[in-house]
């Protein structure tokens, strides 16, 4: 999206936060108390209220990303995927607020750690996805659940830590 129509869409909506860096799809619907910046949006998905999508990261088509949300930098997010309310992405393995010599951290102080959810899959609501996972293809995390490893494809996972609660038998529409 250009810095101009950006520009437009701030003055159309005053309560969407939305930097010029940022690439929206065709037919995006944004909901009002969002901040995007240096990420992708890709075409037809649905951004509600109150979500952060970060620099460096990327929503595909046709998902739905719920209100409360927030995407950090280092996440890939795959066509077709539902993220219920208020889910939290982690992309740092050791958070510190300090440095060894004591002063706050930096971006050059740390890595970004990757996350990827693929194609269909779904998050419940208040789930907690940490950095280095992989949610597989149709796969559904429950309503809560802390991701701390890989979820494979077609399963469904819950509960803290997230365990798999058994395989997916039927095919998910995409």
């Amino acid at each position: 999206m250009s810095k101009v129509v950006n520009e437009v869409a701030a003055a159309v909506n005053p309560y969407l936060s939305i930097a010029a860096d940022v690439k929206l799809g065709k037919d995006v619907k944004l909901s009002k108390f969002i901040n995007l910046y240096g990420c992708e949006v890709g075409d037809e998905s649905k951004i509600g209220a109150f979500v952060e999508i970060q620099k460096n990261a990327t929503v595909g088509k046709r998902c739905k990303i719920s209100s409360h949300t927030f995407i950090c930098e280092g996440v890939t997010i795959e066509d077709n995927v539902f993220v219920g309310h208020g889910v939290m992405f982690i992309n740092d393995l050791y958070p510190r607020a300090t440095t060894a010599a004591g002063g706050l951290q930096t971006e050059a102080d740390w890595q970004v750690a990757k996350t990827i959810v693929k194609k269909g899959a779904s998050i419940g609501s208040g789930a907690t996805i940490l950095a280095n996972t992989c949610i597989g293809e149709n796969a559904i995390v429950g309503a809560g659940a802390v991701v701390t490893k890989d979820v494979p494809a077609n399963t469904i996972v819950a509960g803290v830590p997230a365990k798999i609660l058994r395989q997916i038998e039927t095919e998910v529409a995409q």
